[in-house]
């Protein structure tokens, strides 16, 4: 399997997912993509009768659309996951194309003292309208501000237990991914 996910860096850095995928979970790349480039979702920018987008769309709904599953990685913003990510999110719903249907998903969240859990829980509930299959277990949800720290002064994951739980996301992850790609064959 040569599974390739979606990021979102908003606010950690998770590059510790790809240097785990490369060491130590064989089929596994992480393919990350930059979201802020992208318009605020607004109907009146599609064509062709709702199924045209704006260049930077398409290619984000292409890449998308490639994926095998998903990683999301975001930070919890006022019990939700970021705009930016909400808006990536719709742009992928839209048109007759839903690109995220019947994909493999995990959720990887860093906040205050919920750590990101409640981000979590919206984006789990965002996705039953996307037709995303998350995996329940196992979960990671970092409580980012607690000592001793768990990001090094440029974002970088460094607490060695978080990273351990990163590795079975993962894991879980491509089995979940492969679990459903054999059922569609």
């Amino acid at each position: 399997m040569n599974s390739r996910f979606i990021l979102d860096f908003s606010l950690f850095n998770f590059l510790d997912a790809e240097e785990l995928c490369e060491e130590c979970i064989p089929g596994l790349r992480i393919d990350h993509v930059d979201i802020s480039g992208l318009p605020m979702a607004n109907p009146d920018l599609e064509t062709d009768g709702g199924d045209g987008f704006p260049p930077a769309v398409e290619a984000f709904r292409d890449r998308v659309s490639a994926a095998d599953c998903f990683l999301f990685a975001s930070p919890e913003y006022n019990y939700s996951v970021t705009g930016s990510l909400k808006n990536a999110l719709d742009w992928a719903s839209r048109g007759t194309h839903k690109c995220w249907a019947d994909k493999a998903a995990a959720i990887i969240c860093a906040g205050g003292d919920f750590g990101g859990g409640r981000a979590s829980l919206h984006l789990r509930e965002i996705g039953i309208y996307l037709d995303l299959h998350f995996i329940n277990k196992p979960e990671l949800h970092i409580r980012a501000y607690e000592d001793p720290p768990k990001f090094d002064d440029k974002g970088n994951l460094i607490d060695a237990q978080a990273k351990d739980r990163l590795r079975k996301v993962l894991l879980s992850l491509q089995a979940f991914a492969l679990r459903l790609q054999r059922k569609e064959n």
